[in-house]
């Protein structure tokens, strides 16, 4: 590890590995809840009188069951209702005001298949009649704008790593035009001793390869470290989404991979650049 190159090289590796992390565990998240809201529809009976509400929302869910695409349905208690407001609208405010505020019933529904227009077009036909108030929502919908968001940051972390790849690459190609230089002496001489371009170049190609090794593991252990640590706040904070976004062991599997592809990257990189530059000065 003498020298500035390994360290550089670790550098790269760090970063890669923690940009290929992120890129991971965003496609990991967006897949797991695709898979788990495709088929899901949010049906909001917005009544604002209490009685007429619940018994609106009850005739739905009977005219729902009797639809053949329906997997299964569940309406949301109130106390779950009441425990999602609560963070914006407080306790204790029909007691402050006099009047209570009126809160939609919601009624969950799995469909059998990814929620299409035509399935909610059946689902909003069959509980027109007894329930005028219901408003029916495919939840792929609403979250559209979240998945696009997530998918712009996994191409960012994607294309993250092919930049520090061409990063590495030209950091190794400087490193090995310089070597060069201050070497020629030297090479001029194996050359009159019988030495060929494919011999300096193992040479060179052998020396990176040592320096990219060394670098590439103490980058991993780095980018470990930062990935584990980060992963451990993440998961305190209790979020399905992000929960969804760990990663798995063939994750853990390229993330292990990094070190390898860069070193025969930068081994290749001295190899063609080395090859290149003998070929030129002779």
């Amino acid at each position: 590890m003498s020298g500035p190159m390994p360290w550089v090289i670790a550098i790269m590796v760090a970063m890669t590995a923690i940009a290929l992390a992120a890129g991971l565990a965003l496609g990991n998240a967006i897949s797991s809840a695709r898979a788990e809201i495709e088929g899901g529809v949010t049906i909001q009976v917005i009544e604002p009188r209490d009685d007429f509400r619940a018994r609106e929302a009850a005739a739905a869910v009977e005219a729902i069951k009797r639809l053949p695409h329906v997997a299964g349905l569940r309406q949301v208690p109130q106390a779950e209702l009441d425990a999602l407001i609560e963070p914006w609208l407080g306790t204790g405010i029909a007691a402050a005001t006099g009047a209570a505020i009126p809160v939609p019933s919601l009624i969950d529904v799995r469909l059998k298949e990814p929620a299409t227009p035509q399935q909610l077009g059946a689902i909003e036909q069959a509980i027109a009649r007894v329930a005028p108030s219901a408003k029916v929502d495919a939840q792929s919908t609403w979250l559209k704008p979240v998945f696009d968001a997530m998918v712009s940051l996994q191409v960012l972390s994607i294309s993250l790593v092919v930049l520090l790849a061409g990063a590495l690459a030209a950091a190794v190609l400087l490193a090995a035009r310089s070597a060069l230089g201050a070497n020629r002496d030297v090479i001029e001489i194996v050359h009159l001793l019988g030495g060929t371009d494919t011999q300096v170049a193992r040479v060179f190609q052998r020396s990176i390869g040592y320096d990219a090794a060394g670098g590439g593991t103490v980058g991993l252990a780095l980018a470990m470290v930062v990935i584990l640590s980060l992963g451990r706040r993440f998961a305190s904070l209790g979020a399905g989404l992000v929960d969804s976004g760990a990663l798995v062991w063939s994750d853990w599997l390229l993330l292990a991979l990094v070190p390898l592809l860069s070193t025969l990257l930068a081994m290749l990189t001295a190899r063609l650049t080395v090859l290149h530059a003998l070929r030129k000065m002779l």
